[in-house]
This record gives structure tokens, C-alpha cells and sequence, in this order.
């Protein structure tokens, strides 16, 4: 079987698009791993731990070496939707590291990343710490995750970065300019999230649609009114050409970044069995020159209207849209 060019985020599967349910939840992952999936990517501060005991119910009887966990780290929580900053001392990565090995029940994880710059610890720290997390079996891999091209290159300096988790889509493509070139310098992968734009490039969202209870969307500002139009006009126009080409939306979305290089894995967001096959079959899509350039017509660079994520959250992203 042909290992898939995609892995499997499981952040929507305990928070921030409403409620999830946790069978068709396990079904997913099941499904995703019986599909050739390899690569499972969680935080262990999704749900508050929810998320790595979701996963660790779903990976349990599989083989260890039939997947590779990447695990992001240090976002700090409060009671309900708070988000405190992050904590990249070498203490709390061996602490947040322990906690997360109890929950998945395993004894390493595979590619382990703090999930944002701590601007108060350097991240030589950081990663000297994670490093010696490698040393004694406990992690495979290093791993960063929205942080600058002169971060890469610090970290990249004390051990070498496996890859970058960092937003790539067709609205979201700022890392072209100085991340993505950096990368190929050094020989560091790159992972890129939010491939379908939380929703707005699924071909499915509409203007005025509403939100469930703890819908990250309902405070994104490219879904803000206004600009949520501006932005599903975009997609319209991506439409034709998926319709030209006999795929959806979202399928050449993700064939797009896909696309972009062997040395980018696009993570889809599944919640359920269907989204997960609409996404799987993206890879059959086969994109040339003549594609390339209709989609690059339809949502030029810096089409997309709003900042990625709400103000509060921008300060500590590897790039500013």
C-alpha cells in the first residue's frame, strides 16, 4: 500500500469547531491508519488532555511502529476557552513530556514541538532540553512549530529540526517568502495545518452561517462579516476550476499544497470518515502547469481578507497573515 502524503490533525476532534463525537472520533483515526496514515498530530493541550486520551484509546492493539505521533507542547490553559501564554523552560518540557506519555500510553513520542515561542526562555533552552529527551529515548524527533526563520535556524543549531509545523493554504501562504526557502536550506520538512482554511476552502461554508458553542470561527476574523464574503468570492472562483479539473473544493485545496513540494505534508482535520475520504482521494488529484496557474488567477498571494487568527493571538505566529 502507497503510505498517503497527508497526516491526520486531531485538534477539531476535542475542541474549537463545537462539539465532536468521540466514536465517529476513533472511527476516523482507525480509518485513517487502516488507509496508510502514518503521521497522527496532536497537542497535549487539546481539551485540556482530552485529545491525547482520545488517541490513546484509538491507537490502542496497533503496532507502535505503524504510526508516528507529533505532539505539540507548552501552550498554557485556564478553566474554560483561556489560553495563558507558553512555557518553554526545560522543567515544563520534562514535565509536559511525562504527562503526555501517560496519557497516549507510550514510551516515546516521535516528533515532539513546543507548540509556540516562549519569548522568555531562549529556545536554544528549549530545545537543549528536548534533546536530552532524545538522548534518553524518550523522543525520536525535534520538532517547531510557528516560529520565525531566524528561530529555525537557532534551533536548528543545537539539534536538527525534523520539520516545522506552520498554516500553508491557498490563503494563508506567507511562509513563502522567507520560511519555506530556509527550510530547503537546511533539509527540514515542513507541516503544514489549516490546509482547508478552517472550513472557508471546503467548497461547504456560506455567509451568515452560524457557529456551534465553541466554534473557533465564530471570533476568526476571515470569518468576520464582511470579510467572510470577500473571502467564500474566492472560492467560488476556485470552484470553476475544480469542477473543470472533476474534484471538489476542498480536494484542490489540499492537492494544491500537495503540490507545492514532496517536502510538505499536508495535515487534514478530519473529524469524520467522510472528510477524511474526500481528502484521501485529493491525492489522485494531479495538478500541471496550465492547473497551477487558473488556481494561482482564481486566489492570487494575499487574496484572503482578515488576519488567520484574532489579534490576541498574532504576536507569537511565525507570520503576520
Amino acid at each position: 500500500m502507497r503510505t498517503p502524503a497527508l497526516g491526520l490533525g486531531t485538534m477539531g476532534m476535542s475542541e474549537v469547531y463545537g462539539p465532536a463525537d468521540r466514536g465517529e472520533s476513533v472511527a476516523t483515526v482507525h480509518a485513517a491508519l487502516d488507509s496508510g496514515v502514518t503521521v497522527i498530530d496532536t497537542g497535549d493541550f487539546y481539551g485540556m488532555g482530552h485529545n491525547e486520551l482520545l488517541l490513546a484509546e484509538a491507537l490502542r492493539g496497533r503496532p507502535r511502529e505503524s504510526y508516528r505521533l507529533s505532539v505539540k507542547f507548552g501552550q498554557l490553559r485556564g478553566p474554560g476557552p483561556v489560553f495563558g501564554g507558553m512555557d518553554g523552560r526545560p522543567e515544563a518540557v520534562r514535565n509536559f513530556l511525562a504527562y503526555s506519555l501517560t496519557r497516549l500510553n507510550v514510551d516515546h513520542i516521535d516528533v515532539y514541538r513546543p507548540a509556540r515561542l516562549d519569548p522568555a526562555v531562549p529556545i536554544e533552552e528549549t530545545i537543549g532540553a528536548i534533546k536530552e529527551m532524545v538522548d534518553a529515548g524518550h523522543v525520536r524527533e525535534i520538532g517547531l512549530s510557528e516560529v520565525t526563520a531566524e528561530t529555525v535556524r537557532r534551533a536548528h543549531a543545537v539539534h536538527p529540526i525534523a520539520d516545522l509545523q506552520i498554516e500553508f493554504s491557498l490563503l494563508s501562504r506567507a511562509v513563502e517568502a522567507q520560511i519555506l526557502p530556509t527550510l530547503r536550506e537546511l533539509g527540514i520538512a515542513m507541516t503544514a495545518y489549516g490546509v482547508l482554511g478552517r472550513g472557508l476552502l471546503s467548497g461547504r461554508w456560506r455567509a451568515g452561517q452560524p457557529t456551534a458553542p465553541g466554534d473557533m470561527r465564530g471570533m476568526s476574523p476571515r470569518f468576520a462579516d464582511g470579510n467572510v464574503q470577500h473571502n467564500l468570492a474566492l472560492v467560488e472562483d476556485l470552484r470553476r476550476v475544480a469542477d473543470a479539473k472533476g474534484c471538489t473544493v476542498a480536494q484542490l485545496a489540499i492537492a494544491w499544497v500537495a503540490a507545492q513540494g514532496a517536502d510538505i505534508l499536508p495535515l487534514v482535520g478530519a473529524r469524520s470518515r467522510e472528510r477524511l475520504s474526500e481528502a484521501l482521494a485529493a491525492l489522485e488529484v494531479r495538478l500541471d502547469a496550465a492547473d497551477l496557474a487558473e488556481i494561482e488567477k482564481a486566489v492570487p498571494v494575499g487574496a484572503a481578507r482578515g488576519d488567520r487568527y484574532p489579534a490576541a493571538f498574532m504576536s507569537n505566529l511565525g507570520t503576520d497573515s
